[in-house]
């Protein structure tokens, strides 16, 4: 029972931003029903363990300090691959998922949303499962991890609405996202740099995508 108490607070932790997020989409009656919410969320879970899926391809590649190698593990094996296994993740969601647009032109500031989400939902199980080797880090990973993927996941969504029209900006978008993506995490890990600056990229990468949403509604 005790080992169930603390997956639960775990996830309950992890869980943190979901509510203002979906509160959010609530009070700016955005087009995404609680149903395609919560699917979202599971995509976003799913896109993890096919991310560790393609991070394998990099496993056997010995690590050594240097700066190429720094930036090969954050840019490439870190985002490159985690927002593959989003991208791949989000494809089957639309795929099987036929969502309800009444307008054409809200189709990208939806499957933006879509995307937004399912970064949450990768924050989620990410952060719980750090959150297991030490409770302090869901906490912080809930506040600081959770925006970033979001950001990025809405940049990955975007680009099942422009790949056809707008090719280059589809093709941008997917490239924004890995970096923000892998200046988070370069943030993160260098010396030097004070915790708030990798926290002030990732809120600002999402304001940035949620404002965007809202404009093109």
């Amino acid at each position: 029972m005790q080992g169930l108490w603390v997956l639960g607070l775990l996830i309950g932790i992890a869980a943190l931003p979901l509510l203002p997020l979906y509160l959010w989409f609530r009070m700016s009656k955005f087009p995404l029903s609680t149903k395609h919410f919560l699917l979202a969320l599971l995509t976003g879970a799913f896109s993890l363990v096919l991310a560790l899926a393609l991070q394998l391809i990099f496993s056997g590649v010995a690590y050594r300090p240097t700066l190429g190698a720094v930036l090969g593990e954050v840019f490439l094996r870190i985002a490159l691959t985690e927002e593959l296994g989003r991208f791949f993740a989000l494809l089957l969601f639309f795929f099987f998922e036929k969502i309800v647009i009444k307008e054409k032109a809200q189709a990208v500031p939806v499957r933006a949303a879509v995307g937004l989400v399912a970064g949450f939902g990768f924050a989620l199980v990410e952060s719980a499962s750090y959150g297991a080797a030490d409770l302090n880090n869901a906490l912080v990973r809930a506040v600081t991890a959770a925006p970033l993927h979001g950001a990025c996941g809405a940049r990955v969504g975007r680009v099942f609405s422009l790949y056809a029209i707008k090719p280059v900006t589809a093709f941008v978008q997917f490239i924004s996202a890995v970096g923000i993506h892998g200046l988070y995490n370069l943030l993160v890990i260098s010396p030097g740099i004070a915790g708030i600056v990798p926290v002030f990229v990732s809120f600002a990468a999402l304001v940035a995508s949620m404002q965007a949403m809202r404009r093109e509604l």
